[in-house]
Protein backbone atom coordinates (compact mmCIF):
# COMPACT_ATOMS: atom_id res chain seq x y z
CA UNK A 1 0.00 0.00 0.00
CA UNK A 2 1.03 3.31 -1.22
CA UNK A 3 1.46 6.21 1.62
CA UNK A 4 0.27 9.53 0.84
CA UNK A 5 2.63 12.16 -0.17
CA UNK A 6 2.43 14.93 3.16
CA UNK A 7 5.03 17.61 1.55
CA UNK A 8 4.75 18.26 -2.02
CA UNK A 9 5.32 21.60 -3.78
CA UNK A 10 1.54 21.92 -4.16
CA UNK A 11 0.37 22.49 -0.66
CA UNK A 12 3.06 24.83 -0.42
CA UNK A 13 2.31 26.43 -3.25
CA UNK A 14 0.79 30.36 -2.64
CA UNK A 15 -0.86 32.61 -4.56
CA UNK A 16 0.87 35.60 -6.01
CA UNK A 17 -0.75 38.91 -5.48
CA UNK A 18 -1.21 40.47 -9.14
CA UNK A 19 0.10 44.26 -9.47
CA UNK A 20 -2.15 46.89 -11.21
CA UNK A 21 -0.83 47.98 -14.22
CA UNK A 22 -0.01 51.90 -15.02
CA UNK A 23 -1.20 53.18 -18.17
CA UNK A 24 1.13 55.09 -19.57
CA UNK A 25 -0.68 56.90 -22.34
CA UNK A 26 0.67 59.15 -24.91
CA UNK A 27 -0.25 62.30 -25.30
CA UNK A 28 -0.64 64.51 -28.20
CA UNK A 29 1.38 67.20 -28.23
CA UNK A 30 2.15 69.84 -30.90
CA UNK A 31 5.27 69.89 -31.87
CA UNK A 32 4.79 73.64 -34.05
CA UNK A 33 4.42 75.20 -30.69
CA UNK A 34 6.74 77.86 -29.36
CA UNK A 35 6.59 75.36 -26.23
CA UNK A 36 8.30 72.53 -27.25
CA UNK A 37 9.02 70.95 -24.54
CA UNK A 38 7.56 67.31 -23.87
CA UNK A 39 4.78 67.08 -21.25
CA UNK A 40 5.27 63.87 -19.14
CA UNK A 41 2.74 60.68 -20.14
CA UNK A 42 -0.23 60.53 -17.71
CA UNK A 43 0.28 57.41 -15.36
CA UNK A 44 -2.87 55.91 -14.80
CA UNK A 45 -3.82 52.75 -13.12
CA UNK A 46 -6.09 50.55 -15.23
CA UNK A 47 -8.83 49.74 -13.05
CA UNK A 48 -12.67 48.75 -13.24
CA UNK A 49 -13.40 51.95 -11.39
CA UNK A 50 -11.56 54.93 -13.23
CA UNK A 51 -14.41 55.30 -15.81
CA UNK A 52 -12.78 58.13 -16.99
CA UNK A 53 -9.86 56.10 -18.54
CA UNK A 54 -12.05 53.52 -19.50
CA UNK A 55 -14.25 55.52 -22.04
CA UNK A 56 -11.49 56.45 -23.74
CA UNK A 57 -10.73 52.73 -24.52
CA UNK A 58 -14.45 52.63 -25.95
CA UNK A 59 -16.10 53.23 -29.23
CA UNK A 60 -19.38 55.85 -29.05
CA UNK A 61 -20.97 52.75 -29.69
CA UNK A 62 -19.64 50.25 -26.90
CA UNK A 63 -16.89 48.63 -28.52
CA UNK A 64 -13.58 48.53 -27.10
CA UNK A 65 -10.37 50.12 -29.37
CA UNK A 66 -7.73 47.57 -30.81
CA UNK A 67 -4.19 48.25 -29.55
CA UNK A 68 -2.91 50.21 -32.72
CA UNK A 69 -6.10 52.84 -31.59
CA UNK A 70 -5.83 53.09 -27.68
CA UNK A 71 -1.07 52.60 -28.29
CA UNK A 72 -0.69 50.39 -25.43
CA UNK A 73 1.19 47.47 -25.16
CA UNK A 74 -0.35 44.16 -24.94
CA UNK A 75 -0.20 43.63 -20.95
CA UNK A 76 -1.58 46.58 -20.71
CA UNK A 77 -4.25 46.19 -23.31
CA UNK A 78 -5.47 42.89 -21.58
CA UNK A 79 -5.57 44.82 -18.36
CA UNK A 80 -7.85 47.40 -20.37
CA UNK A 81 -10.12 45.26 -21.64
CA UNK A 82 -10.35 43.29 -18.75
CA UNK A 83 -11.56 46.59 -17.12
CA UNK A 84 -13.92 47.75 -18.88
CA UNK A 85 -15.58 44.44 -19.08
CA UNK A 86 -15.73 44.20 -15.57
CA UNK A 87 -17.44 47.52 -15.36
CA UNK A 88 -19.53 46.73 -17.45
CA UNK A 89 -20.81 43.87 -15.83
CA UNK A 90 -21.19 46.37 -12.30
CA UNK A 91 -23.17 48.72 -14.72
CA UNK A 92 -20.32 51.13 -14.62
CA UNK A 93 -19.81 51.62 -18.77
CA UNK A 94 -22.64 50.13 -21.45
CA UNK A 95 -22.81 47.27 -22.93
CA UNK A 96 -23.89 48.89 -26.54
CA UNK A 97 -25.36 52.60 -27.45
CA UNK A 98 -28.67 53.24 -26.53
CA UNK A 99 -30.82 53.90 -29.86
CA UNK A 100 -33.45 56.74 -29.82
Amino acid sequence: MKQPLKNTKRSNYKRKKRERVIALIPTKTNLTSPDKSLTPLPKEIIDYKNVILLRNGITAEGKIFPRRFTKLNAKQQRYMSKAIKNARMVGLLPFVKKSK
